[in-house]
């Protein structure tokens, strides 16, 4: 990222796909948004149904969000793991900030099906891996899932 001294929306950044995303410059099926987040459908999901939640304004990590929005960044993410239990009938949904693609802060919200949907090397035995993106979801099945998203939130308290 360059950066001048200036922190916040008027700080200059290289051109950010999430930024674009939060200014609906560029689509997405966007299941949530509010003055500070804008949540949608991962594009590459790992399972049906995940989420990414990125902050409006431009923050390269989560530690460089203010105390007040990391806060709020992870009740929205509880109320989110709280309807994809419902939608998807999982016990478990993971929420992770990973910050190794894009330097934006977002979460990762995602339904965990099996122990292996989120994994390490610590719990592979075969050490010599490679990766490559998740399938690309069809625009029918987002959709889909973007809708049953809006609807469980709906009926989550705030």
């Amino acid at each position: 990222m360059t950066s001048t001294a200036a922190t916040g929306p008027e700080a200059q950044h290289k051109p950010c796909v999430f930024c674009a995303i939060a200014k609906k410059e560029i689509p997405a099926n966007i299941v949530y948004e509010d003055d500070d987040f804008v949540a949608f459908l991962d594009i590459h999901p790992i399972r049906p149904g995940h989420v990414l939640i990125v902050a409006r304004e431009h923050h390269a990590y989560f530690d460089d969000l203010p105390p007040e929005l990391a806060a709020r960044f992870i009740q929205l993410g509880q109320r989110f793991a709280k309807a994809m239990k419902g939608i998807h009938g999982v016990g478990r949904v993971s929420f992770l900030c990973t910050g190794t693609d894009i330097a934006h802060v977002h979460a990762h919200l995602v339904p965990l099906f099996a122990a292996t949907d989120i994994t390490s090397t610590a719990y592979i035995k075969q050490k010599e891996l490679s990766f490559a993106p998740a399938p690309r979801a069809s625009g029918e099945a987002l959709a889909q899932q973007a809708e049953q998203v809006r609807q469980a939130l709906q009926t989550q308290p705030r």
